[in-house]
């Protein structure tokens, strides 16, 4: 980063990936006891990616995320307790219940709501970046996908047309290595995936090390200036690791161990950032220490509240549903 940000900004950029870290860390164990239902697929180890792309982003500006969504809808500004009430199928969540943990969002903060299928957000983020053109406005979206992702049909086709019509869209790809559990070099002749192929599409691209916020949130806002100035899209690819696996029931035993401690001991992100901050002199340990115990109250106390929290009532099956009466 050629300038350093004010403490204001690095600590809010902290705080924000230190959130994410805990919450990703109370979900875990959450499931491992068998308190919470359904599936988890978590994003530890790419809080880097999620603050650095979405800091700077206005309110009305929109954000696309994917079957791993939780880092990305905080990141965007959706609450603990709102997203902790999701989880437990509670009707205070952010989609009153019903979404679980890969379909969280609220649209209230330009959070649309996650998409499951793998490259599935892409056309949709294409779709309200051209709504924004035609209305003539000033917002920008920014669409999330993984290296997977990268080889549908879907991928191609929305490049293709955001390439063409000079959308305001900035298309993110988290290259994590590996969809699901097969290694991207096994199923992608190109080594950066989606930057390598960006040029075909008339699109600019950035290879951006992923695990860097600061990195992230330089290329960021270069990608989100070209957008909101009529430029069109911009595709960035954050080269980062999950620390976990695809979802709950993955043993990871297609990663060694020696990339496992490199990604996961050398290069995590927030606890690197931490370093950084305290190299750079911008805030004390004790400091970065009541901040830490402060977003761990935070995490307990949503919890403690989304377990008591009331279930939907069942009328509201009925609701935010389209049927067509014959």
């Amino acid at each position: 980063m050629s300038v350093f940000p004010p403490k204001e900004k690095a600590l809010g950029m902290y705080k924000t990936m230190y959130k994410i870290r805990k919450y990703e860390e109370s979900i875990y164990y959450l499931f491992l006891e068998g308190i919470m239902p359904g599936t988890i697929h978590q994003s530890t180890g790419e809080e880097a990616s999620a603050v650095g792309m979405l800091y700077d982003l206005r309110k009305d500006d929109w954000m696309a995320s994917t079957h791993r969504p939780a880092g990305h809808d905080i990141a965007k500004g959706i609450s603990v307790k709102a997203m902790m009430c999701e989880m437990f199928g509670k009707a205070e969540g952010c989609c009153g219940g019903k979404g679980g943990a890969m379909h969280t969002g609220d649209i209230s903060v330009g959070a649309m709501v996650a998409n499951a299928i793998v490259g599935g957000n892409l056309p949709i983020a294409a779709g309200v970046a051209a709504a924004f053109k035609m209305q003539k406005k000033d917002n920008v979206v920014v669409c999330f996908f993984g290296d997977g992702a990268s080889n549908e049909g879907s991928y191609h086709e929305t490049m293709n047309a955001a390439g063409l019509w000079g959308l305001p869209v900035v298309y993110v790809c988290e290259n994590n290595l590996y969809s699901a559990n097969t290694s991207i070099k096994l199923t992608c002749c190109q080594e950066n995936v989606a930057a390598d192929r960006a040029a075909v599409y008339g699109i600019p691209s950035e290879v951006v090390d992923g695990n860097d916020v600061l990195a992230v949130n330089e290329a960021a806002a270069r990608a989100i200036a070209r957008a909101r100035a009529g430029e069109g899209p911009t595709i960035l690819e954050l080269k980062t690791y999950r620390h976990g696996g695809h979802s709950r029931n993955d043993a990871c035993g297609y990663r060694s161990k020696d990339e496992e401690k490199y990604w996961i001991q050398d290069r995590d992100p927030v606890k690197n950032f931490r370093k950084v901050l305290l190299e750079k002199l911008v805030v004390t340990d004790s400091e970065l220490k009541a901040i830490e115990e402060e977003i761990e109250q935070e995490i307990d106390e949503a919890v403690e509240y989304a377990k008591n929290a009331p279930f939907p009532d069942n009328e509201s099956a009925l609701k935010n549903v389209f049927w067509e009466e014959k």
